[in-house]
């Protein structure tokens, strides 16, 4: 895949890049081996100073910036000023909170005596130079969200970006450099997917991060296992969007809309399978299905647009032939499901009903906006059939019943559980998933201490 910007709008190419070939790349490393030795030694105050200056930098830039995001992959611009309006309050937030977060623990005293000593601690180190291989669904608010913590843990980053968001790549390695981080700290490698194997390798290279597809999560966490690498992986997810009979309808429908099509329905957290008790099923589906259908797609620079094109053709292809392969097997399209005419890869939000096993979609992924309706008998099947995936990365539930909630917090299958609202990521939040939405945290503390060496001191008596 070249590396270059993709209008998605009407498939234009707009730049093209030449990959750094190994002599640049070498540089490159060594260059972020050189910088960690100083850096790493650094104070919590000077690293907060510079990721301040930071923040501040991106939101003078977020116009541009939002303008960037939009035309490498077609996001609205509103949802794009958005994205990096939240990095910089990400980058501030761990700016003030890293010294708290990564303090030295002290043991029991009595554990310290019984271990023969006379003091001990708990310190957080930073391991070195860490890779991250981040997607192009959120450009800026993915690698950031990496950026922040590991800066401020004394760690320096490598990033490859995906292929079709170079310009969005190329301005967060600027953007680090005139906030003043030593050089080196935060590099940009303009890569190919297949160069990444040789750096992970790499013995300068202490861990990895990626978030992305689950063969892309695969490739990397087989590497790191064989060279022994810590690696953290935030893979797909197919979210349940549960609703009770207690449940708000008007307002669980109109947040079931936004949390389908945010992104233009391109988000590893976007709810995808709405499972709605029986008794409210009708009344749910048709509020619902009428959001969508309300919604307008077109140009993602217009501050009307809801929905603008998907990121690529081949993406656009994979999610209809989802849609097809559903409808063959019975599915009933609510709304949506044909592609339009004209120029860009724009994909209609889509609703179907009558989801069965034997149907990709309530196995794959459906990465655009279009959603998936099932009917439950009760909460017993409710949790059934949000379990019946083989991802786990968040999930919604709707009901005012405080029994019911405890019983999908400790039953459903995911990293997050969000009651009566719409799954969101914050830094002071932990955000992962099981199963085959991978493993690891970023963000809140155990985002920061995911690349951190845990480090036992202990004094003899």
């Amino acid at each position: 895949m070249p590396i270059a910007t993709v209008n998605p709008t009407n498939g234009e190419t707009l730049r093209t890049y030449e990959a750094m070939g190994e002599e640049e790349t070498e540089r490159r490393l060594q260059l972020a081996e050189a910088t960690f030795r100083t850096y790493r030694t650094t104070t919590f105050e000077e690293r907060a100073l510079l990721l301040h200056r930071a923040a501040d930098l991106l939101d003078e830039d977020r116009h541009s910036i939002a303008g960037v995001m939009t035309t490498e992959m077609g996001k609205p611009v509103g949802q794009s000023r958005a994205e990096a309006a939240k990095c910089a309050k990400a980058m501030r937030w761990y700016a003030d909170h890293a010294a708290g977060l990564l303090t030295d623990e002290e043991p029991d005293a009595s554990d310290v005596k019984d271990s023969g000593g006379s003091r001990a601690l708990v310190r957080y180190r930073p391991l070195g130079p860490v890779l991250a291989v981040m997607p192009w669904n959120f450009p800026l608010w993915q690698v950031v969200r990496f950026a922040a913590p590991a800066l401020m843990a004394g760690n320096v980053g490598l990033l490859k970006h995906a292929s079709n968001v170079p310009q969005t790549a190329l301005y967060l390695e600027d953007l680090f450099h005139r906030a003043g981080f030593p050089e080196g700290c935060f590099q940009t490698l303009l890569i190919g997917s297949a160069a990444v194997d040789a750096i992970l390798r790499d013995e300068r290279v202490r861990a990895a991060t990626l978030t992305g597809s689950e063969p892309a999560g695969r490739a990397v966490a087989a590497t790191a296992g064989e060279m022994i690498k810590k690696t953290v992986l935030e893979l797909g997810g197919s979210d349940p969007f549960v609703v009770m009979p207690s449940a708000d309808l008007d307002r669980a429908a109109e947040v079931a809309v936004t949390a389908r099509v945010q992104n233009n329905g391109q988000s590893c957290i976007a709810a995808k399978r709405f499972i709605v008790h029986t008794d409210v099923y009708d009344a749910f589906a048709e509020r619902f299905t009428r959001g969508m259908r309300a919604l307008k797609t077109g140009d993602p620079m217009d501050e009307a647009t809801d929905v603008g094109p998907l990121s690529s053709e081949q993406g656009r292809k994979d999610l209809a032939e989802l849609v097809e392969d559903a409808v063959r097997s019975g599915a009933r399209v609510l709304c949506g499901g044909e592609l339009p005419d004209g120029p860009g890869w724009y994909y209609p939000p889509t609703v179907l009903a009558g989801i069965t096993r034997d149907m990709r979609v309530h196995r794959e992924e459906a990465f655009g906006p279009v959603a998936t309706l099932y009917r439950a008998a009760d909460l017993d099947e409710a949790v059934l059939i949000a379990n019946d995936s083989p991802f786990g990365l968040s999930s919604n539930v709707w009901t005012r019943d405080e029994t019911e909630v405890d019983r999908f917090v400790r039953d459903l299958e995911a990293g997050g559980v969000f009651v009566n609202g719409m799954t969101a990521s914050h830094p002071a939040f932990p955000f992962g998933g099981v199963k085959r939405s991978g493993y690891g945290r970023e963000l809140s503390g155990h985002g920061i201490r995911e690349f951190c060496n845990i480090t036992t001191v202990w004094h003899g008596a």
